[in-house]
């Protein structure tokens, strides 16, 4: 084994060993990888508070005493509104269960022709009722997890406790660790790791800061809109709208079906429907002609395909902080995807031709200047017939 080779075989059993750990300690890493988040987001401004003269310290603590009053000051205006509009949602619920039934389920019928028992509620109830039974052993068996559950209750705490603690230490000493990461890394590939973090950092940097920006201009928009709609239940659905527009189309998708129903129920009539489809339309364009360009930029160039397989992979495998660390692990994969390919064009294996196939035969290929203007010929290409191969001997066989 050469000494190149076994270099590689040793970076490669690092790597693994290194993702192994990861995987394995995921269940307690969310914290961590959370608090990580934070002080990623508030490193550039803690750098030019030094670099005005601050110390490290100082810096931070400005920084974190701002982020928690954000934090603080989010929580204060957002929880009573929330729980208004869940306040709301439950006064209206019985209105939305009467539309559904009476109006909704027999247009349906009407419009598939279906079965009329297909919808029957009653035909529900009496199913619920054979089963009332179960419904003891069922709550047992909550009770029972509950129970056993309460280590878990009291790790969710604790993790509470540990963000941002974790997150001003992290915060403070993010500098010393980048460079101490850097001082351990092998040599020879040191250059190569440099220059694909920054290419990393700028792109998680335009995509975790830009796609928040994003989020939150949209849920303004469409709570904004909703509201002044006249829906009793917009700020609700433009939150969550907003929330979930980080997957594309997922946002617009859920905000504009619950607000064609809510719309529907509340009003009975195609005016504010139609209204609220407005609303919707003119926040597509918002977000695809101001608000991504502007704030996101083309840096990132995930297709949306992908960004859908990102959030669903990351949750499958990690759960919540999957699905919260997606995004952010597929840009960086797909900058270093975008490096493996120019690697790969560079190397023998895609620039060396091989050797002359006797086999595929060279067919020339020519057409009637009239044929592809339409005013003449049926259309067909002459080509010429490739020559016969020489025979291999006496035997006649072509």
């Amino acid at each position: 084994m050469t000494h190149d080779l076994s270099r590689r075989w040793q970076l490669l059993a690092i790597v693994l060993v290194i993702g192994f750990l990861v995987w394995l300690l995921g269940p307690v890493l969310m914290p961590f990888a959370i608090a990580g988040m934070l002080a990623y987001l508030g490193d550039p401004l803690a750098d030019r508070l030094e670099r005005i003269g601050m110390n490290r310290t100082l810096a931070v603590s400005i920084v974190f005493f701002v982020l928690v009053l954000l934090l603080v000051g989010a929580l204060l205006l957002l929880v009573p509104l929330i729980s208004r509009q869940i306040e709301n949602l439950i006064h209206n619920l019985p209105r939305y269960v009467d539309w559904t039934q009476n109006v909704a389920l027999p247009w349906l019928q009407r419009k598939l022709n279906l079965d009329p028992g297909v919808f029957d509620t009653g035909r529900l109830m009496d199913a619920i009722r054979a089963h009332i039974g179960s419904i003891g052993a069922v709550a047992t068996t909550v009770l029972g997890t509950v129970s056993r559950s309460s280590i878990g209750a009291v790790m969710w705490l604790t993790n509470l406790v540990l963000i941002p603690v974790v997150s001003f230490y992290l915060l403070r000493d993010w500098d010393r660790l980048i460079a101490y990461v850097d001082r351990v890394l092998p040599r020879s590939v040191q250059p190569t790791v440099a220059h694909l973090a920054r290419e990393s950092d700028a792109v998680l940097g335009a995509f975790v800061r830009g796609q928040l920006l994003v989020m939150l201009g949209l849920g303004i928009f469409y709570g904004v809109g909703l509201t002044l709609v006249g829906l009793s239940v917009g700020p609700l659905i433009g939150m969550v709208a907003g929330l979930l527009s980080f997957v594309p189309y997922l946002g617009f998708m859920v905000g504009f079906g619950a607000a064609i129903i809510a719309a529907l129920v509340q009003y009975g009539d195609w005016t504010h429907p139609l209204i609220v489809c407005g609303v919707f339309v003119v926040g597509q364009l918002l977000e695809g002609y101001v608000l991504v360009p502007k704030l996101v930029g083309d840096k990132i160039g995930l297709h949306p395909v992908a960004v859908i397989f990102a959030v669903l992979a990351g949750g499958y495998l990690f759960g919540f902080l999957g699905v919260l660390l997606a995004l952010p692990a597929a840009s960086v994969i797909m900058v270093l995807l975008r490096y493996l390919l120019e690697r790969y064009r560079l190397s023998e294996l895609y620039t060396e031709a091989g050797p002359h196939d006797p086999v595929i035969a060279e067919v020339d290929v020519t057409v009637n200047p009239a044929d592809s203007t339409g005013t003449g010929g049926t259309g067909q290409h002459s080509a010429a017939t490739p020559a016969p191969r020489e025979t291999g001997g006496d035997d006649g066989v072509p």
